[in-house]
């Protein structure tokens, strides 16, 4: 049976202009992610990892080459278009959380709601319901820092799963977390993949790959996959 393909890259370089100096971040990246995959991204820092999950998450546009979410052709696509299918169908988490610090648990989940255009009523009874999964529904009412380091990325984990995304591309997701914090975070992670959400980890901790599936290793601006 064919495998559905989550993301093609095809050709892919990416260079950052400096006056007349010129950065090959990426360099002729050609990559199938399939649907259900969990994939992780290791290699040296400034090797092109974060460049590389940034232009599939569409917070970026590359140099050449095409990059497919899904079948759709991100070159083709205006920012408005970009924006939406980073709103609707890729989920982000990141080492640093990145939550809001003045919202509440709860808020900060519905924040991807809310760009998404999704009514009040509706985006905070579907925020509950992902902090319960998470297991964080009686700290919906807690700021950021009333929270450990993995109640935080678990709220984060929550956010990300705000719009059903299809992807989640997860950003050394365990670098502030303690060993057996980072675990229960992997655990979870690895719980959502075997529910269909493909994922893209960016890692530097090697005992992480024996969740993944598959694993790319990016040096130089080149990825080559290690069997």
């Amino acid at each position: 049976m064919t495998k559905e393909v989550a993301v093609d890259i095809q050709s892919v370089s990416k260079i950052y202009k400096t006056g007349k100096v010129e950065l090959k971040a990426l360099n002729n990246i050609f990559l199938k992610v399939y649907k259900g995959d969990f994939l992780a991204f290791m290699g040296p820092s400034g090797s092109g990892k974060s460049t590389l999950m940034n232009l599939i998450g569409c917070l970026d546009r590359s140099s050449s080459g095409e990059i497919y979410i899904h079948g759709q052709n991100l070159s083709r696509l205006n920012d408005n278009q970009l924006a939406e299918i980073r709103s609707k169908q890729i989920g982000f988490i990141f080492q640093d959380f990145n939550l809001m610090p003045t919202m509440t648990a709860l808020k900060n989940v519905t924040l991807p709601m809310i760009l998404a255009g999704m009514h009040r009523s509706t985006r905070e009874q579907n925020a509950m319901a992902i902090l319960k999964k998470v297991g964080l529904d009686n700290w919906a009412t807690h700021r950021p820092n009333e929270l450990s380091g993995g109640q935080k990325q678990r709220v984060a984990i929550a956010r990300a799963l705000a719009n059903n995304p299809l992807i989640i591309l997860a950003d050394e997701p365990t670098g502030n977390l303690d060993t057996k914090t980072g675990e229960q975070v992997m655990d979870f992670l690895s719980s959502l993949n075997k529910e269909g959400i493909t994922i893209l980890l960016v890692t530097h901790d090697a005992s992480l790959t024996k969740y993944t599936n598959r694993v790319v290793i990016i040096k130089d601006g080149q990825t080559s996959e290690k069997t």
